[in-house]
């Protein structure tokens, strides 16, 4: 009966972390743009669950800054604000660094690879540039690279910011105001570059590297997504 209870229990949790990484996924990937109100009946109709799971995942969604509860209206995903940008950016960089201090552990056989998938897709890209399929792909490596931590609440902090602000350049792509082909030739560059520390097997080398592609990508945010927008002719 124990082993029954484990088995539903453990059924459970993967169904619910199943549905909280789709409708992240889709948030983050602009399926769901900001502003748009989630249905609680169609969604959880399309997962083949009642509401009850489907409230919670939504719940947790909202604690991620993902989504916002409106009491009698519905749940609606939420946008990222100017200054909410500039000091998670900041923080990233941080926590970046300690992900080569705190539990380093280096690839196994699985993550190498799910690591030499990642970059032959990267590399692809190139040749024929996609901001979804290319989003996909960066979010796909950010979370490859958590593991290789062991220290759960250093890879939870950093997933929680992470999927707060991948959206934001996303819209900047679609809106025309980063190059996407030269987003997609320096992300190539990090992935070789981290790659060939981790070869080596110089983990906080590549924290580094990672850490120093983020500084750059805030920068190439900065000028390009929050910068005054040009005054009208």
């Amino acid at each position: 009966m124990n082993v029954e209870v484990a088995d539903i229990t453990r059924s459970a949790r993967d169904r619910f972390e199943r549905m909280h990484s789709e409708i992240r996924d889709r948030i983050c990937l602009l399926d769901y743009a900001p502003g748009t109100r989630l249905s609680e009946e169609a969604l959880a109709a399309e997962f083949g669950t009642s509401r009850t799971p489907l409230r919670r995942v939504l719940a947790r969604l909202e604690g991620e800054g993902l989504v916002q509860s409106v009491h009698g209206v519905g749940t609606f995903v939420t946008d990222v604000e100017i200054e909410e940008l500039v000091q998670t950016y900041r923080l990233r960089l941080e926590l970046a660094e300690l992900t080569g201090k705190l539990d380093p552990v280096a690839p196994d056989a699985a993550l190498w690879a799910e690591f030499d998938r990642l970059a032959e897709q990267s590399h692809a890209l190139v040749a024929d540039p996609d901001p979804r399929r290319f989003a996909k792909i960066n979010v796909d490596f950010f979370l490859a690279l958590l593991r290789l931590t062991t220290n759960e609440p250093l890879r939870e902090v950093s997933e929680r910011l992470y999927f707060r602000t991948t959206r934001i350049w996303l819209k900047s792509v679609f809106a025309s105001r980063i190059d996407l082909i030269d987003e997609v030739e320096v992300f190539c560059r990090e992935v070789d570059d981290i790659l060939r520390a981790l070869r080596i097997g110089d983990l906080h080398a590549a924290s580094l590297i990672q850490r120093a592609h983020i500084s750059m990508s805030f920068e190439r945010m900065r000028k390009g997504v929050l910068a005054d927008p040009p005054e009208p002719a």
